[in-house]
């Protein structure tokens, strides 16, 4: 089954129109609501998965790492001041960064783990999202129409904004937007804020908030790397938010547990594998680069590092696969989906290896699998050829529709081949028109092919929009050729009242061989 966007976008704008004024449970500041409980919750868990996904998913390789982050999160929710089914997770992600969904999702990426310190320090991190959370940050964006708006006309879907964001469906605007949001100063200062109380409340030393935020305005003074793209994209650090964590530490009681060498036990196994993931992100580097010999000898120190680790397997198949050797590449894939089953990219990477060997059966579970996780064009695109050559061509049409969304080599081949089994039946949906006149008052037509194939129209219909309201309908046969980005002009030999009331549309088209 194909995750629905599209659901999950109405369900966002039926939020919109229940209204009402509440208390907020953790300022205590009435303040208009329109979106409910029920709704913050039942939009988190619908993006928490694609949002999840799109960024590496979850970290398995040492399960007790989510563990531990689970645990202090759920201690930290137990003192918060809204009740929500507060869930916590490690993003399997190089990027240092941490974000909330509404409804209390929350993640943490490894890049971050790795450059904290302690569990008061970790606290820190995750009493800040819980009170985005908890504050209803989020649900006060998408009132004010900042999320609503960027999802219906998906405008962040960029490959910036995910490490796969080009194989992504426009609909997944909602999910990208929903976690790079940009929240501003008040809700910040909340976070900070309530944050460190709900620190002290569960027994962390608050002061870690404050030596924590100190550390991040170095590293954004210093422009350090990756910590621009992650964290500091979302919560900007700044000399302002260091001063009030200061004045809120005063208020609180002073000390508390800072659980250093706690912290460095459960991530004893994450820290001594950085050099392993630095590898692979080098690795990926080089083979975007078209690198294969850099990347495969990337993808063998990290996986000497760390062989439980999905992504380094997924690695050295990518490069099997860019060498064309197909049963290498499913080898590592199969390795790959082994250590991380429920990750869309190496089932979905593998599906693609088996078509490329003929398994069509298993090719298309790994598919149909990976679709389920998150939409991308090269699963969906792989689909509808297959679809189409087993005879199921509706379903084809379908899977090369929603492909097409992407703007990746494998959406532009989806939108061609959606264009050859319809633009015969459908002319009009992919031939553009325009009507205007020359200087002696004749109507002039102007046919244009956008499409990546070439043409031959024969039929153009017009449609007069009389005054009483009837529309009067004519058919012209045409002749010509247009080839991809091709366009031609017509003179038509109609007289009309008003031309504004004219249209036309090309209604028969054959392909040219």
């Amino acid at each position: 089954m194909i995750f629905s966007f599209k659901r999950a976008c109405v369900s966002l704008v039926l939020a919109l129109y229940v209204t009402g004024c509440a208390v907020n449970p953790v300022t205590g500041q009435r303040e208009i609501t329109l979106v409910s409980t029920a709704q913050e919750v039942s939009i988190g868990e619908q993006q928490y998965g694609p949002g999840r996904q799109m960024y590496g998913g979850d970290y398995v390789a040492d399960p007790g790492v989510a563990r531990y982050v689970k645990d202090v999160g759920a201690r930290l929710a137990a003192v918060s001041d809204r009740p929500l089914p507060y869930e916590f997770v490690v993003i399997n992600d190089s990027t240092p960064n941490a974000w909330a969904l509404p409804g209390g999702k929350i993640a943490v990426h490894r890049g971050l783990l790795t450059e904290l310190d302690s569990e008061a320090e970790l606290a820190a991190v995750l009493g800040h999202e819980i009170v985005h959370a908890a504050a209803r940050h989020g649900a006060k964006s998408m009132q004010r129409g900042m999320v609503l708006q960027g999802a219906l006309v998906a405008a962040s879907v960029t490959a910036d904004d995910s490490p796969y964001g080009s194989l992504l469906m426009t609909g997944a605007g909602l999910s990208l937007q929903l976690l790079n949001q940009k929240y501003g100063r008040d809700a910040e200062r909340e976070s900070d804020r309530y944050g460190m109380l709900y620190m002290s409340r569960a027994g962390y030393d608050p002061a870690a908030a404050v030596t924590l935020q100190e550390t991040f305005l170095r590293l954004a003074e210093g422009q350090q790397g990756g910590w621009l793209e992650g964290l500091f994209r979302s919560h900007p650090p700044s000399a302002e938010r260091v001063t009030n964590n200061r004045a809120m530490l005063a208020e609180l009681v002073a000390g508390g547990e800072l659980g250093t060498e706690a912290y460095r036990r459960a991530m004893r196994q994450l820290l001594a594998t950085r050099g392993a993931y630095a590898a692979h992100d080098r690795g990926r580097k080089a083979l975007a680069e078209g690198d294969t010999a850099t990347a495969l000898s990337a993808a063998q120190q990290a996986l000497a590092g760390e062989p439980n680790e999905a992504l380094f397997h997924a690695l050295r198949g990518d490069v099997r696969a860019a060498q064309s050797r197909w049963d290498d590449a499913l080898t590592n894939y199969e390795r790959a989906v082994e250590r991380s089953p429920d990750y869309f990219y190496p089932l979905m990477r593998r599906g693609l290896a088996h078509r490329q060997v003929g398994n069509t059966r298993l090719a298309v579970a790994d598919l149909e699998r990976s679709i389920e996780l998150l939409p991308n064009a090269p699963a969906m695109n792989a689909l509808g050829e297959l679809k189409l050559a087993g005879g199921e061509r509706a379903a084809a049409m379908e899977l090369f529709r929603a492909a097409a969304q992407s703007d990746s080599p494998d959406g532009r081949s989806a939108a061609e081949s959606l264009a050859r089994l319809e633009l015969p039946e459908k002319p009009y949906r992919y031939l553009q028109t325009r009507l205007g006149q020359d200087a002696g008052g004749q109507i002039i037509v102007e046919i244009s092919n956008p499409t990546t194939l070439s043409v031959n129209v024969s039929e153009l219909t017009l449609e007069y929009l009389l005054p009483d309201g009837r529309v009067q309908s004519t058919r012209q046969p045409i002749s010509g050729r247009l080839d991809p980005g091709g366009v031609a002009r017509l003179t038509l030999s109609i007289s009309v009242d008003d031309p504004r009331r004219l249209r036309a549309a090309v209604t028969r088209a054959e392909l040219v061989d």
